[in-house]
């Protein structure tokens, strides 16, 4: 079986998450394949989860004196910072019956292309039930899915070398959890490839392992593929809805 294998993109926010609602809703149509993509997001983003409020969330003075763009998921799960020079993001869209029906079942799969990924890169990594990965202990990437009109969206991280206390700054935490020792403490349990590894690889080198991994897990052969006129189109209509203002605080 071949799915599409998108380039690696830099998109904003929003247009990030309207390309993957496009896409999902455009399988479902049958009108786009089942597709693996990676992306950064430029400039760095808060993603809330779908039913989050973002007041309790996200601190939107801190976000708006360092540019960060804050949008609202169509997936589950808590708020993430992702980090323009530290972060690379997947997204999965394929069709409901490709995935196992239960839904841990299903991140096990899909977060197994992680798992081979992590380990092309000489990384020992593991899946953590419900939705992480992690290598020595520490989770290295956290995922969210959503089923919609047929088909699967799974879309997560891959922590390289993020910016954390700009993360705790950001999100709404108490103060002194933005401290060298509460950091430190995070470190406990969070790590990074870039701290696993001793050095920072190129977003392209980490998008060809985990792409390979996926190849793998899934038991496809990738295709490389551009997104069409269609999806684009579809896309850049859904932006508005993410940059909305409506959107955002729904919750």
């Amino acid at each position: 079986m071949e799915w599409r294998l998108l380039p690696l993109r830099v998109d904003d926010a929003f247009m990030s998450m309207a390309i993957d609602e496009a896409v999902l809703k455009l399988n479902a149509e049958g009108k786009s394949p089942n597709t693996i993509r990676f992306w950064r997001w430029l400039p760095s983003a808060v993603s809330i989860g779908c039913f989050q409020s973002v007041e309790r969330e996200v601190d939107l003075g801190v976000a708006k004196k360092y540019g960060v763009d804050v949008v609202r998921r169509i997936t589950g799960g808590g708020a993430v910072f992702h980090d323009y020079g530290g972060e690379l993001t997947y997204s999965v869209v394929c069709r409901q019956e490709d995935v196992p029906a239960d839904i841990i079942e299903s991140y096990k799969l899909i977060c197994g292309g992680l798992v081979r990924g992590f380990e092309q890169l000489g990384l020992r990594a593991e899946f953590k039930p419900v939705n992480d990965v992690q290598v020595n202990g520490k989770k290295i990437s956290g995922s969210a899915q959503t089923r919609r009109w047929g088909s699967v969206l799974q879309h997560g991280t891959v922590l390289i070398s993020p910016d954390v206390r700009r993360m705790f700054e950001l999100l709404k935490v108490s103060p002194e959890k933005i401290s060298d020792k509460f950091i430190a403490f995070v470190f406990e349990r969070v790590t990074t490839v870039e701290r696993e590894l001793g050095r920072k690889p190129s977003f392209e080198d980490v998008r060809e392992a985990m792409s390979r991994g996926f190849e793998e897990s899934l038991g496809v052969r990738l295709f490389e593929g551009q997104l069409t006129r269609e999806e684009l189109e579809f896309a850049a209509e859904l932006k508005s809805k993410y940059s909305s203002d409506k959107w955002l605080r729904k919750r």
